[in-house]
């Protein structure tokens, strides 16, 4: 197909910055399409849409990796290599999610309410205010960790069965996370337009940014999180679809992907704890 042929994985690698552009174009597709032919479910048309477009470079990317197992014997070497997987895949996801971002801002009030319907019924039922003794923070981390490790077997359990499945959780995580940030700076954009009017530009810079930063702060290590158990789904699920299971490497295969969910579990506990003590305090 015509979108499959703007990248691979190994051009992917090395310019890794692509994946912006890539991922803002397909997402970009997915909601003009969604809006045209589904409006009425655009909110979840635009998600598979999305998906569609995405499934062939990070199937090529499992398969990719998983080749590496067969070949590289030393375990840091490997996670380095892993790493480059990783870094590209973030830039898809960013690039998603900032699309979804600058329509959520730029388009018209009504069609913003049918496109991100599902996706603002998802952030009013999670956006608690985290407040009270520690005891409460303590409890309300736990909550949101283990929520999070829910998460992250999802996306382990459908790497392992569609191969590149995680990429469905990733990308509606990454719709979610566009439209909380987009309903933040739109509001506060309102806000001081109402106020000063439209001359200090600088203040709605201020806007833009303290948006992003709200929810990358503790977003970014929770979708790093996904994708390394992602990843080890989807080499594990390489492996078996490819017979390796039979072969002598295949316990090298089972030792990486054991650490790649040991690192994902990692960055939950660190985007856990950045949800919970850290954005409250600086936003």
């Amino acid at each position: 197909m015509v979108l499959e042929s703007l990248i691979n994985p190994f051009k992917a690698e090395r310019k890794p910055w692509e994946m912006f552009f890539i991922g803002f174009l397909y997402s970009s597709v997915g909601i003009f399409l969604s809006l045209r032919i589904f409006r009425e479910q655009a909110s979840l048309i635009m998600v598979f849409l999305t998906v569609m477009a995405c499934i062939p470079i990070v199937y090529n990317t499992m398969k990719f990796e998983e080749k590496k197992d067969l070949i590289i014997d030393k375990e840091i070497t490997l996670l380095k290599e892993h790493n480059k997987a990783i870094v590209f895949l973030m830039f898809l996801f960013i690039g998603i999610t900032v699309s979804c971002v600058a329509w959520y801002v730029f388009l018209p009030a009504s069609t913003v309410g049918s496109l991100f319907d599902k996706q603002t019924q998802t952030i009013e039922s999670i956006n608690n205010m985290v407040s009270g003794s520690l005891a409460q923070q303590f409890s309300t981390f736990i909550k949101i960790f283990f929520n999070n490790v829910k998460v992250l077997s999802y996306s382990i359990l459908f790497a392992f069965i569609y191969g590149a499945g995680a990429i469905f959780i990733l990308t509606w995580n990454a719709t979610v996370i566009g439209a909380a940030i987009g309903n933040f700076i739109r509001s506060n954009i309102s806000q001081y337009a109402s106020s000063i009017g439209m001359a200090k530009a600088g203040s709605y810079f201020q806007v833009v940014s303290v948006g992003l930063l709200r929810y990358s702060l503790h977003g970014i290590p929770e979708i790093i999180a996904y994708f390394y158990g992602g990843l080890a789904g989807g080499i594990i699920s390489v492996a078996i679809i490819k017979h390796h299971y039979q072969s002598e490497k295949f316990s090298n295969i089972l030792f990486d992907a054991s650490e790649l969910l040991v690192i994902s579990i990692a960055f939950l506990l660190v985007a856990a704890f950045l949800e919970v003590y850290a954005t409250p305090l600086l936003f």
